[in-house]
């Protein structure tokens, strides 16, 4: 990775979209139990226990929004995912030695959900990017060293 901007894919964008539209909610309804704590009543140590363990949370919930809002703001100055050679956000097809293909996905953060997810700081992820249709990647492995050969992106 170059440090510009990275791409992400329509699906990766519309999980980060719906993940800030979820943590909106749940802000809301943590600050709005924050202020309706905000009154004249005293309350024991439980209670105060209680109003710094959702300060807290509010806290978590407002730096992820930012991460969030970040990276997709960062997603539109780096336009759309390339199709000329591997990047994050790419969608690429290789051919293993014994003549199995697969198809992955090149992300930055890995996802349980997307099983077919290999993250661009993992060795098969790092030794994708930048590469071409044609190309021989090879990359360390607990087993040892392997190749595969980028059969298509896109």
């Amino acid at each position: 990775m170059t440090g510009d901007p990275e791409p992400i894919s329509v699906d990766a964008r519309r999980a980060l979209e719906h993940e800030l539209a979820d943590l909106r909610k749940e802000r809301g309804l943590v600050a709005a139990s924050l202020r309706d704590k905000n009154n004249d009543d005293v309350g024991d140590r439980g209670d105060e226990a209680d109003e710094l363990r959702r300060a807290d949370q509010l806290q978590r919930l407002d730096n992820r929004i930012e991460q969030i809002t970040v990276r997709l703001r960062q997603a539109d100055l780096a336009g759309p995912v390339r199709t000329d050679e591997v990047g994050v956000g790419s969608t690429v097809t290789v051919r293993f030695p014994d003549g199995s293909t697969d198809t992955f996905h090149v992300g930055e953060l890995p996802d349980a959900e997307d099983e077919q997810l290999v993250t661009s700081h993992s060795p098969l992820g790092s030794a994708l990017l930048g590469h071409r249709p044609g190309d021989t990647v090879r990359y360390d492995t607990p087993e040892g060293h392997a190749s595969a050969v980028v059969v298509s992106i896109g």
